[in-house]
């Protein structure tokens, strides 16, 4: 172990060694703006009826309608039947079994009817239309009878039919409701696998859709309950959106399992997004690998994506998306989940405002792992792996930068002179010039940062309060560990970051404990850092997994004006905190 004096620079703080070039005078540090309210989170009795949720029915009573090949029988006057069209006229519950070759059932109640349409092993195709065809009722439920095995299916074109611009298997004007324990497998080689204009629920069943277009798509409402998808679709997963009424057009994702293949998102909801249970799994686009710029600029490949504001309570998803993993065009708050993800760009992005406060976040692969115009975190357990910067606040429309080179940003901004050489340690120094109304503030949970680009990147002001945050990299000489334009500042909490030197900067200010800011040299990976205080006692001991030339360390043990011995490798010396 080298003394001090073997030292080629003394150990010196940010301010205490004091930059060779004169520093601009910076704003007046501006406060983090207040959560804004979300929209109200509406409670699961609100979105599921008593009856969505039962899916018994009385073979007693009920009309039994027998599929035959070419043909159809049926002894209701309730139901008209011509040649391969099954025509249903009335409210009640329909028994339907057997096999269509080529023909359609259609629903044609009154407008206030409910009616009830058992698939007790039905298999019913349609050459040129959907096999099931819901033209009017107030609302129908779809049952999948206890064992049962069913499916519609397409047969790769959809002709012109009544007034409806009928475009997948299952089509219905009226809300729908699938429901029941059985299976349903739905294919539509030229259209999409399941519509509903008006709200759709699925509540129960087991669901296998293959679709050219939209597995699912639902004008007003999608609510997923306790159902288990299994979807293949040309575009998005599930996608709920209403052209007229931009309220409209919400997921509602309550419970239930989802396996999602699709080529466009995962799952999109041109209102609002509301999340508090369920088990997703989730590939969009090919997954992140497949992040490559295509000549479709408008093309979307997101695991969730949220027109509106996007609300999380609870979940497991496990999501590989050539684009962003979560996003919406407003806010994200998050209170408990747990997401696995890997994404050819944003872990989370949110045009405003982004609330962690609870759950737990894996984000091994991205091109900046959470970014929003305001990013508050006050809990949950975050880990994130980014190629460019960790945490970004940056407002707009998915406002991913070009790999950390803005021009015009604080990439180029004026910043101090960093102290030491080669094998040496010493002071770092400045402050950017440039400014922005982004805001980062952390009081709380854990949060683990990897990043080739910014570790954080306030574009504004940044606030710890509390929480245990680490900042591992970024090893280019055009990042920084920490980067912000008007302030930093650190009362509470443990902040342990490490990086490069070229462009460096450290907290603008603290309360209640002292800031370490030191530059070292060039160190490689899994280099141990260590701080103890004057009895020798252990205040910090860190290992980062990348190579790194600067230290920045403040935790409440560590006092400002007191001295601390600061080693890192087979360098050591003694330090008073800022």
């Amino acid at each position: 172990m080298l003394r001090m004096t073997a030292l080629l620079l003394v150990l010196c703080l940010l301010c205490g060694c004091g930059a060779k070039n004169p520093q601009p005078q910076s704003p007046e540090p501006t406060a983090s703006p207040a959560v804004t309210p979300m929209t109200e989170t509406l409670p699961e009795s609100e979105l599921l009826s008593d009856r969505d949720r039962d899916p018994a029915y009385s073979a007693e009573g009920a009309v039994e309608i027998k599929l035959q090949g070419n043909s159809a029988a049926c002894a209701s006057d309730a139901v008209e039947i011509r040649g391969t069209t099954v025509t249903i006229l009335d409210e009640g519950t329909y028994i339907l079994s057997g096999k269509l070759d080529d023909g359609q059932i259609i629903v044609a109640a009154g407008d206030t009817d409910k009616t009830q349409i058992v698939l007790s092993g039905a298999e019913i195709a349609s050459a040129k239309s959907a096999a099931l065809y819901i033209r009017s009722a107030d609302k129908v439920f779809v049952t999948l009878a206890e064992g049962s095995e069913n499916s519609l299916k397409n047969g790769g074109s959809f002709a012109a039919q009544d007034e409806s611009n009928i475009d997948g298997a299952l089509f219905s004007e009226s809300d729908l409701t699938v429901n029941g324990t059985g299976s349903l497998t739905v294919s539509s080689p030229a259209g999409h696998g399941v519509v509903c204009k008006d709200d759709l629920v699925l509540a129960q069943g087991r669901l296998r859709i293959t679709a050219a277009a939209h597995a699912i798509d639902a004008n007003d409402s999608v609510t997923l309950s306790e159902a288990n998808l299994t979807l293949t679709a040309g575009k998005d997963g599930i996608h709920a959106e209403n052209a007229e009424d931009t309220a409209l057009g919400n997921v509602y994702l309550l419970g239930g399992e989802a396996k999602i293949s699709a080529a466009g998102d995962g799952i999109s909801a041109g209102g609002s997004m509301q999340i508090s249970g369920g088990s997703f799994a989730i590939t969009s686009g090919g997954g992140s690998g497949n992040a490559a710029v295509t000549a479709d600029e408008d093309a979307s490949a997101k695991g969730l994506k949220s027109a509106g504001n996007l609300q999380i309570s609870g979940g497991s998803f496990a999501i590989d998306a050539a684009d962003d993993g979560v996003h919406a065009n407003q806010s994200i708050s998050m209170t408990g989940a747990s997401f696995d993800i890997s994404t050819g760009d944003d872990g989370f992005h949110a045009d405003e405002r982004l609330d962690i406060g609870g759950g737990k976040i894996t984000i091994r692969e991205s091109y900046e792992g959470l970014e929003g115009l305001h990013i508050a975190i006050t809990g949950g357990e975050i880990s994130l792996t980014a190629t460019d910067d960790g945490l970004n606040a940056a407002g707009g429309n998915d406002g991913s930068g070009m790999g950390g080179m803005r021009p015009g940003g604080d990439k180029f901004g004026g910043r101090g002179g960093m102290g030491g050489g080669p094998g040496g340690m010493g002071g770092m120094g400045g402050m950017g010039t440039s400014a922005s109304s982004g805001s980062i503030t952390i009081s709380g949970g854990r949060l683990d940062i990897i990043a080739s680009g910014d570790g954080i990147d306030a574009n504004g002001t940044l606030s710890i309060t509390g929480g245990y945050t680490t900042v591992t990299g970024p090893t280019r000489g055009d990042t920084a560990t920490l980067d912000y334009d008007l302030s930093a500042v650190i009362t509470g909490g443990t902040f342990i970051g490490t990086g490069a030197s070229g462009m460096a900067q450290t907290f603008s200010s603290s309360e209640n404990q002292g800031v370490i800011a030191v530059s070292v040299g060039q160190q490689r990976e899994n280099t141990t850092i260590t701080v103890t205080d004057s009895a020798g006692k252990t205040v910090v001991s860190h290992t980062p997994a990348m190579s790194f030339a600067v230290v920045i360390l403040s935790t409440p043990e560590i006092r400002s004006g007191e001295s601390y011995t600061v080693t890192v490798g087979e360098l050591n010396g003694e330090i008073a905190a800022s």
